[in-house]
Protein backbone atom coordinates (compact mmCIF):
# COMPACT_ATOMS: atom_id res chain seq x y z
CA UNK A 1 0.00 0.00 0.00
CA UNK A 2 1.53 3.51 -1.21
CA UNK A 3 1.32 5.70 1.91
CA UNK A 4 -0.92 9.24 1.28
CA UNK A 5 0.66 12.41 1.83
CA UNK A 6 -1.77 15.70 2.78
CA UNK A 7 -1.69 19.46 2.30
CA UNK A 8 -1.40 21.33 5.54
CA UNK A 9 -1.48 25.04 6.07
CA UNK A 10 -0.53 26.72 8.59
CA UNK A 11 -1.38 30.41 8.59
CA UNK A 12 -2.65 33.57 10.70
CA UNK A 13 -1.66 36.47 12.80
CA UNK A 14 -0.26 34.57 15.69
CA UNK A 15 2.87 33.41 16.44
CA UNK A 16 3.92 29.16 15.70
CA UNK A 17 3.22 28.77 12.03
CA UNK A 18 7.09 27.99 11.42
CA UNK A 19 7.03 26.25 14.94
CA UNK A 20 4.37 23.90 14.04
CA UNK A 21 6.25 22.92 10.79
CA UNK A 22 9.23 22.11 12.51
CA UNK A 23 7.42 20.07 14.72
CA UNK A 24 6.01 17.83 11.59
CA UNK A 25 9.94 18.33 10.09
CA UNK A 26 10.95 16.56 14.22
CA UNK A 27 8.65 13.95 13.67
CA UNK A 28 8.56 12.79 10.32
CA UNK A 29 12.96 12.79 10.69
CA UNK A 30 12.25 10.99 13.73
CA UNK A 31 9.79 8.30 11.82
CA UNK A 32 12.80 7.65 9.21
CA UNK A 33 10.94 10.25 6.17
CA UNK A 34 13.04 12.46 3.96
CA UNK A 35 12.45 16.15 4.79
CA UNK A 36 13.04 19.12 2.53
CA UNK A 37 12.05 22.83 4.61
CA UNK A 38 12.80 25.51 1.53
CA UNK A 39 12.28 28.59 3.78
CA UNK A 40 11.40 32.07 1.58
CA UNK A 41 12.44 35.65 2.30
CA UNK A 42 14.80 33.86 4.96
CA UNK A 43 18.35 34.22 4.50
CA UNK A 44 21.61 33.15 6.43
CA UNK A 45 21.30 30.47 9.24
CA UNK A 46 18.64 30.67 12.00
CA UNK A 47 18.94 29.01 15.47
CA UNK A 48 16.67 26.31 14.46
CA UNK A 49 19.46 25.29 11.54
CA UNK A 50 22.37 23.55 14.37
CA UNK A 51 19.92 21.23 15.19
CA UNK A 52 17.96 20.34 11.95
CA UNK A 53 21.64 19.94 10.47
CA UNK A 54 21.91 16.72 13.15
CA UNK A 55 18.52 15.20 11.91
CA UNK A 56 18.91 12.04 9.55
CA UNK A 57 17.21 12.75 6.13
CA UNK A 58 16.59 16.45 6.40
CA UNK A 59 17.91 18.96 3.83
CA UNK A 60 17.14 23.06 4.51
CA UNK A 61 17.40 25.48 2.26
CA UNK A 62 16.78 29.21 2.27
CA UNK A 63 15.41 31.73 -0.45
CA UNK A 64 15.71 35.34 0.59
CA UNK A 65 17.64 38.35 0.45
CA UNK A 66 18.95 41.50 2.16
CA UNK A 67 15.63 42.86 2.57
CA UNK A 68 14.78 43.77 6.32
CA UNK A 69 11.41 42.80 7.61
CA UNK A 70 8.82 45.54 6.72
CA UNK A 71 11.02 47.25 3.91
CA UNK A 72 9.73 46.57 0.39
CA UNK A 73 10.97 43.19 -1.54
CA UNK A 74 14.02 43.95 -3.55
CA UNK A 75 14.37 42.45 -7.54
CA UNK A 76 17.21 39.89 -5.46
CA UNK A 77 13.77 38.93 -3.20
CA UNK A 78 12.39 38.02 -6.39
CA UNK A 79 14.47 36.52 -8.39
CA UNK A 80 15.36 33.88 -5.06
CA UNK A 81 11.54 33.14 -4.32
CA UNK A 82 11.42 32.31 -8.33
CA UNK A 83 14.50 29.88 -7.81
CA UNK A 84 13.01 29.02 -4.31
CA UNK A 85 9.61 27.84 -6.54
CA UNK A 86 11.33 25.92 -8.92
CA UNK A 87 13.19 24.19 -6.56
CA UNK A 88 10.05 23.23 -4.68
CA UNK A 89 8.56 22.20 -8.01
CA UNK A 90 11.52 19.53 -8.17
CA UNK A 91 11.09 18.17 -4.95
CA UNK A 92 7.46 18.33 -4.40
CA UNK A 93 7.00 16.35 -7.31
CA UNK A 94 9.95 13.97 -7.21
CA UNK A 95 8.49 11.35 -4.68
CA UNK A 96 11.98 11.57 -2.84
CA UNK A 97 10.52 13.37 -0.07
CA UNK A 98 8.18 12.17 2.84
CA UNK A 99 7.35 15.29 3.65
CA UNK A 100 8.20 19.35 1.97
CA UNK A 101 7.89 22.25 3.87
CA UNK A 102 7.57 25.30 1.95
CA UNK A 103 7.93 28.28 5.20
CA UNK A 104 6.45 31.89 4.48
CA UNK A 105 5.12 31.05 1.30
CA UNK A 106 1.92 33.01 1.59
CA UNK A 107 4.44 35.74 2.33
CA UNK A 108 6.10 35.96 -1.00
CA UNK A 109 2.79 35.78 -2.47
CA UNK A 110 1.50 38.24 -0.42
CA UNK A 111 4.50 40.81 -1.72
CA UNK A 112 4.16 39.88 -5.32
CA UNK A 113 7.35 37.89 -5.34
CA UNK A 114 5.02 34.77 -6.60
CA UNK A 115 1.53 34.51 -7.42
CA UNK A 116 -1.41 32.39 -6.07
CA UNK A 117 -1.38 29.83 -9.06
CA UNK A 118 2.17 28.68 -8.46
CA UNK A 119 1.02 27.75 -5.18
CA UNK A 120 -1.48 26.23 -6.10
CA UNK A 121 0.32 24.62 -9.07
CA UNK A 122 2.81 22.86 -6.29
CA UNK A 123 -0.81 21.18 -5.17
CA UNK A 124 -0.78 19.63 -9.11
CA UNK A 125 2.58 18.09 -9.20
CA UNK A 126 2.83 17.19 -5.92
CA UNK A 127 3.62 13.71 -5.37
CA UNK A 128 0.70 11.28 -3.83
CA UNK A 129 2.92 10.21 -0.98
CA UNK A 130 4.48 13.77 -0.56
CA UNK A 131 3.23 15.47 2.96
CA UNK A 132 2.98 18.94 2.14
CA UNK A 133 3.20 21.74 4.00
CA UNK A 134 2.86 25.38 3.79
CA UNK A 135 2.79 28.45 5.99
CA UNK A 136 2.45 32.03 6.35
CA UNK A 137 0.50 34.79 7.02
CA UNK A 138 -2.11 35.52 4.45
CA UNK A 139 -3.50 32.33 2.81
CA UNK A 140 -5.59 32.81 0.13
CA UNK A 141 -8.71 31.53 -0.14
CA UNK A 142 -8.11 28.93 -3.20
CA UNK A 143 -5.50 27.34 -0.90
CA UNK A 144 -7.24 27.04 2.05
CA UNK A 145 -10.31 25.39 -0.18
CA UNK A 146 -7.76 22.61 -1.58
CA UNK A 147 -5.67 22.18 1.87
CA UNK A 148 -6.72 18.93 3.45
CA UNK A 149 -5.66 20.54 6.87
CA UNK A 150 -5.96 24.19 7.85
CA UNK A 151 -4.91 25.28 10.85
CA UNK A 152 -4.83 29.46 11.76
CA UNK A 153 -2.86 31.00 14.70
CA UNK A 154 -4.72 33.59 16.29
CA UNK A 155 -2.69 36.24 18.22
CA UNK A 156 -4.89 36.87 21.69
CA UNK A 157 -1.32 38.90 22.88
CA UNK A 158 2.41 39.35 22.24
CA UNK A 159 5.34 40.98 24.06
CA UNK A 160 6.34 42.13 20.39
CA UNK A 161 3.75 44.89 21.28
CA UNK A 162 5.52 45.65 24.16
CA UNK A 163 8.63 46.37 22.07
CA UNK A 164 10.47 43.30 23.07
CA UNK A 165 12.44 42.35 19.36
CA UNK A 166 12.99 39.15 18.04
CA UNK A 167 15.10 36.67 20.68
CA UNK A 168 17.67 34.13 19.76
CA UNK A 169 16.66 30.56 20.42
CA UNK A 170 12.95 31.91 20.35
CA UNK A 171 12.14 33.82 17.47
CA UNK A 172 14.96 33.58 15.49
Amino acid sequence: MDYQGYVHVYTGNGKGKTTAALGLLLRASGAGMTVFLGQFLKRGVYSEHAALALLPGVTVETFGGERGVGTPPTEQDSVLARRGLERLRDVVSSGNWGAVIADEIFVAVHLGLLAETDVLYLLEVRHTSTELVLTGRYAFPKILERADLVTEMKELRHYFSRGVPARKGIEK
